[in-house]
């Protein structure tokens, strides 16, 4: 077959993914494109049937059974283990055949599998504008992801700042109250201490609230140090503070982790050189000592102890027991020293 030199230019410009193919089937040139998928092989010089598989038409089995073939139409893939598919038309043409190749549907996968560019393809090749909407797809797409990250960012800065105190940065009340509902229906084990601030009130009197701020934020950090990773420090509202202790129900610990809260709280904070001086009173109420578990109910008999242990002196604690709403200071003590020892 003798090369037509602007047969060539022509093919090479108009469908770069063609073949020539002479008398025998051999290919004799490839278009720039076709070449371009296959870099590490030379196809130049191989015979077509040995180099593909035919599903359209079928039972070919020799170069003349392919050129007779209605209408020229095919559909075919590469034999080695990179089996891509191409859909083409043959058309006989003097001394051989001219074979024009393209990837149907798949362009957009063989442009990334191969890094094909628009250069690859005819400028009046309908893959183009396929790549320019594929593009513009993946471009839009990305917006949306990056728009749908933003989003759900915002929606968990959103959540933690509704279940967060602005001052303290512990949880809110609602926060603790969430953690509480858990629990509910939960069945594990857990504590409660409610702890609130004796005195607080003169330092915001006398000191401002500027210092009374700060002392809060203080009493903050120490009831984070003297606790775990997994227990729930919320502020309840003003200077109360409800802790949650998972899975601690021993009430020795329990204590000694209260006197080492009151004794920290005790220490003198200062603020622009003037001294805050203030103490802190608890209650603690266990959910294994009382017949029924729900955590609001629980909450009260904590508040109640808290509230035994003011009426006891202050800078105090106190565990609930069953009647202490009732019960004098001196009755209190009296349980208190019999569980204990």
């Amino acid at each position: 077959m003798i090369e037509n030199h602007d047969l060539i230019r022509m093919l090479d410009m108009l469908c770069p993914m063609y073949m020539l193919l002479d008398e025998q089937g051999v290919i004799t040139r490839v278009g720039p494109t076709m070449q371009k998928i296959r870099p590490d092989r030379e196809l130049k010089g191989e015979k077509f049937l040995d180099l593909f598989d035919l599903a359209r038409p079928r039972c070919v089995s020799q170069f003349s059974d392919l050129l007779a073939a209605k209408g020229g139409k095919l559909n075919l893939s590469f034999r080695d283990a990179r089996k891509t598919t191409l859909k083409g038309l043959v058309v006989g043409i003097e001394g051989g055949a001219v074979v024009k190749l393209s990837f149907g549907i798949s362009v957009v996968d063989a442009v990334r599998d191969f890094h094909l560019t628009s250069a690859d393809f005819s400028s009046t090749d309908p893959a183009i504008e396929l790549l320019y909407l594929a593009e513009a797809n993946s471009v839009a797409m990305e917006a949306s992801r990056q728009l749908n990250l933003r989003l759900q960012a915002a929606k968990i800065s959103a959540e933690e700042q509704a279940f967060t105190d602005t001052l303290t940065g512990l949880k809110n009340r609602r926060a603790m109250e969430h953690v509480m509902a858990r629990k509910a229906g939960g069945g594990m084990p857990y504590a409660l201490m409610h702890i609130d601030l004796d005195f607080f009130k003169q330092v915001n009197d006398t000191l401002g609230h500027a210092a009374g701020d700060y002392v809060l934020q203080q009493v903050a950090r120490v009831l984070v140090e003297e606790t775990r990773r997994e227990d729930t420090v919320a502020r309840a509202g003003g200077d109360e503070f409800v802790i949650i202790f998972d899975h601690l129900t021993d009430r020795p610990r329990l204590q000694r982790i209260a006197r080492r809260l009151i004794d920290r709280i005790e220490q003198p904070m200062r603020f622009h050189g003037q001294s805050c001086r203030i103490s802190a009173s608890i209650g603690i109420a266990i959910s294994t000592e009382q017949p029924a578990s729900d955590p609001l109910k629980l909450l009260d008999q904590a508040d109640v102890a808290l509230y035994a242990a003011k009426r006891g002196g202050r800078a105090g604690l106190r565990f609930y027991s069953p009647g202490m709403e009732t019960l004098e200071p001196e009755q209190i003590e009296t349980i208190d020293r019999a569980r204990f020892g």
